[in-house]
């Protein structure tokens, strides 16, 4: 299965809400990342390739626009 990787920026205020209710649904084995230039995103690497459904949903009260998710094969 590929890899995936998933992103969703968070309504502002609300990113360590976001990340909580990430922390709660991420696949065993993925990697969260914040991001550290002061925008509030997410990303989560995710080599079982189901984090895409499992973070399927963000709570619009937290997210500012739908995640994002891609596919990647390892080369």
């Amino acid at each position: 299965m590929a890899t995936v990787m998933w992103e969703v920026r968070a309504v502002e205020g609300r990113q360590d809400d976001l990340l909580a209710w990430v922390l709660d649904r991420v696949p065993a084995g993925a990697q969260v990342y914040r991001s550290s230039d002061g925008e509030p995103r997410l990303v989560v690497i995710d080599p079982s390739g189901t984090a895409a459904e499992s973070l399927a949903g963000a709570p619009d009260e937290l997210a500012a626009r739908p995640a994002h998710a891609w596919s990647f094969d390892r080369v």
